[in-house]
């Protein structure tokens, strides 16, 4: 997964990076993993579109980890009794630190995965968390404008969708129904899982990706 595909750019070429799609791919369920890498890719195509410099306006490694990272709550690993952005924080975290990355940017990582569904609040804690945030959003199908259809091609090509909207609401809700606490009261997976219990039992993720990918 760490060589480059022609119209998208490659994953980080270190250690830690390829210890981490490692990671996200043998613990996250195939169309989540793919949805995770693509919004990493994303955020990169997003920074590069805004004229964004690595290092001088955001760090590239951490915003690969938290968008590879970002639904790491979904897995068994990550499946505790919070909300799953947050179990997918912690989780982040703890495999983090063992890979001894510092703890300024754990703690980063940690912020921008915990805030990725919460919009108006993850725009306000930096590059990184908004960066994090957007990049997902793309790959659901929201402010991705920019890319151009043989871009989305190759992305796609390279990292399929797999139905990824329905796998993730199958999966957020999942959780909801067997944990309720991990859906409080007006948060996404709270949402979703109304959604999911009303006609016509379709999220409005699925509705957006659609709409953008045809997928």
């Amino acid at each position: 997964m760490n060589t480059e595909t022609p119209g998208i750019p490659a994953p980080p070429d270190t250690p830690l990076a390829r210890r981490t799609l490692d990671f996200v791919t043998r613990e996250e369920s195939p169309a989540v993993a793919h949805h995770s890498i693509r919004s990493a890719l994303f955020a990169r195509m997003l920074a590069d579109h805004r004229g964004a410099e690595p290092v001088r306006d955001y760090d590239p490694l951490p915003l690969f980890l938290a968008c590879v990272l970002h639904d790491i709550g979904l897995s068994d690993i990550g499946n505790r009794h919070q909300r799953f952005e947050v179990d997918g924080a912690d989780t982040a975290a703890e495999f983090l630190t063992r890979q001894n990355l510092p703890g300024a940017e754990v703690d980063a990582v940690w912020e921008a995965i915990a805030l990725h569904t919460s919009p108006g609040v993850a725009e306000r804690r930096g590059a990184l968390c908004e960066l994090v945030r957007a990049g997902v959003g793309v790959d659901i199908g929201i402010g991705g404008e920019f890319v151009t259809e043989a871009a989305a091609a190759a992305m796609h090509a390279a990292y399929p969708r797999l139905s990824m909207a329905t796998a993730l609401t199958d999966e957020i809700v999942a959780q909801a129904r067997s944990c309720p606490e991990k859906a409080p009261p007006y948060s996404l997976p709270a949402e979703l899982l109304r959604e999911r219990s009303t006609p016509p039992h379709r999220s409005l993720l699925e509705e957006a990706e659609a709409a953008r990918w045809g997928r």
